[in-house]
């Protein structure tokens, strides 16, 4: 499938020596990114949104593995922008991070951020995004690191890479959306249509003629680089008689897993074979959201593309038709493709696991509620509350300015530094029926510092307060290893025995299931500030986020890089 590309120029030499953290043979790819308005129709009607360079999905970026890369962020639109390079650790470097008010001010309009994008050991398919406000509904696109020259896959390299990229579209401004979402205090308005690279497909209206096709040749493979850019949804994917085989996810290679759906959350990337030896003829690939809470409106519709064979033939009558997905509600369908994940483990691609742990955290991700506004009632619980989020019953209240920038310049009274390492309250976090006393979270910007090289278990516990639901979570700047997962409570003396501590995949953003719990490990050798946090963006909007601080080490290359002149402004 041809897809629009960005024309990149290779910069060696000074550029090099100015990063002084690449090998010898590692490139620096400079990229424009013009940030602007482009009209665009979908559904029979036209608006405008938020691009980069006029395209919608953005343009791919392409790098080898160990590149960096420089990227020139020019706002031209007529709001604040923040881009996240997700799934990319940037060693020592958290200044091109992007969210906004963690690691940046903003990038106002009429103003520009050359942000380097220092690559390390990620592989496969990773994404970027804007972090600021909901702009990343129409701001994002691919991030391809391929092997380093001279190497190559760990599987049959593919006759060609084909991008699928899931994500949602209103018809309405999605800054109005947002903004109508914030102020009656409920959830949002749920999406018009699901869409793969950009359209919605032949199940909507105005769309048939735009539908997303991948044309193949009967025989041969290919490689689906998959990112779910949806805003608040996990999706369910498949592809009308074809077995799908998962190769990657979030940068690292896993072990093929052979199956006939993904579960996909928001944020997660995922690389998946695909083999061409059905008949010749026209089939749907299809994805559609996975919804686990019946309280929770969503967008309950399906998107489709059409895989298409080359050759001559007559296609059937009845093609393409729809593949099998799980119903919408299916948790176990979704939890039990998530947990099927494996490292690939191989003495090319090896692992490490942290098996002596210096930090146990135990983390409560909830639901919460407020009290509406005196004599004012709102679109929350019963009528008398707004919907909020926390991680151990606090409520993430995000600074005016940028926590890395005072961390940096030891500016005070900008953060706390008491994130607590367990939840405040001991309770049956998924009984049935919870009081409400537990319902109303604090307010706080707290942080919690980890020391350089501490080695990290971090247990999510979701919960039932208020009304349960997965979480997809999402740690910058690292990338973590899902040792295990369970429905119900966490039990540290019996769930540990359990742990997956010989291949565990290494992920950067992983779905802990609706009343259940995920326990990861990793270890804290990346100096900086680093932003985690639910990638439903509703429950980001509600506070269901906090921030790592981890200190410098000893070594001189084991610090905080500085931080670059053009720094954007507060």
């Amino acid at each position: 499938m041809k897809t629009d590309m960005n024309t990149h120029v290779l910069v060696l030499g000074l550029l090099v020596l100015l990063l002084g953290l690449l090998q010898s043979e590692a490139a620096v790819v400079r990229y424009k990114f013009v940030v602007q308005e482009s009209n665009y129709t979908r559904l029979c009607s036209s608006k405008n949104i938020l691009t980069v360079n006029g395209q919608y999905p953005g343009p791919t970026i392409s790098a080898h593995r160990g590149d960096a890369l420089i990227v020139d962020v020019i706002n031209q639109a007529t709001q604040n922008i923040t881009i996240h390079w997700h799934g990319v650790k940037l060693p020592r470097y958290p200044w091109s991070d992007g969210p906004e008010f963690i690691t940046q001010c903003p990038i106002q309009p009429g103003t520009r951020f050359s942000q380097k994008v220092i690559l390390s050991d990620e592989e496969g398919t990773l994404w970027w995004h804007a972090h600021s406000d909901w702009s990343r509904a129409t701001v994002h696109g691919l991030l391809v690191v391929s092997p380093k020259i001279g190497t190559t896959f760990p599987f049959p390299k593919p006759h060609a890479e084909v991008p699928v990229i899931l994500g949602d579209w209103w018809k309405n401004d999605i800054q109005a959306v947002m903004e109508d979402f914030m102020r009656r205090g409920g959830d949002p308005v749920p999406s018009d249509a699901l869409t793969i690279n950009g359209q919605p497909g032949d199940c909507y209206n105005c769309s048939r003629p735009y539908t997303t096709k991948v044309y193949v040749d009967k025989g041969k493979t290919y490689m689906l680089r998959m990112v779910n850019a949806a805003m608040n949804n996990i999706m369910f994917f498949a592809i009308a008689d074809h077995e799908l085989v998962v190769v990657g996810t979030d940068g690292a290679y896993t072990k093929p897993l052979k199956t006939n759906y993904l579960a996909i959350s928001p944020g997660q990337t995922i690389d998946v074979l695909l083999v061409a030896n059905q008949p010749r003829n026209r089939y749907y690939m299809a994805a559609k959201f996975y919804n686990s809470n019946p309280r929770s409106l969503f967008d309950n519709s399906t998107t489709t593309a059409i895989i298409e064979y080359n050759g001559k033939y007559t296609p059937s009558p009845n093609s393409p038709v729809l593949p099998p997905l799980p119903a919408f509600d299916d948790r176990n369908a979704s939890a039990n493709f998530t947990s099927s994940l494996r490292s690939l483990a191989s003495n090319d691609h090896p692992i490490d696991v942290p098996m002596t742990i210096t930090r146990k955290l135990l983390y409560t991700l909830s639901i919460n509620s407020i009290p509406c506004a005196s004599n004012t009632t709102c679109d929350g619980p019963r009528r008398t509350s707004r919907f909020a989020a926390s991680i151990n019953n606090i409520t993430f209240d995000a600074p005016r300015t940028s926590i890395l920038g005072a961390y940096y310049r030891g500016v005070n009274g900008v953060y706390g530094d008491d994130f607590p390492d367990n939840p405040p309250f001991v309770f049956d976090y998924t009984a049935a029926n919870l009081s409400t006393s537990l319902q109303t979270p604090k307010n706080g910007t707290e942080v919690k510092i980890l020391k350089y090289n501490d080695t990290v278990e971090l247990v999510f516990q979701g919960t039932n307060v208020v009304s349960g639901i997965d979480h997809p979570m999402h740690l910058h700047g690292y990338s973590f290893y899902v040792v295990g997962s369970g429905f119900g409570n966490f039990d540290r003396q019996r769930d540990p025995l359990n742990y997956n501590l010989v291949d565990p995949p290494l992920q950067q953003t992983i779905a802990v299931p609706q009343n259940g719990w995920t326990a990861i490990r990793f270890r804290a050798n990346n100096p900086g500030v680093w932003f985690m946090h639910c990638h439903f963006e509703r429950h980001v909007s509600w506070g269901m986020e906090m921030v790592f601080i981890v200190r410098n080490g000893k070594g001189a290359n084991e610090k905080i890089l500085p931080p670059p002149k053009d720094m954007p402004k507060c």
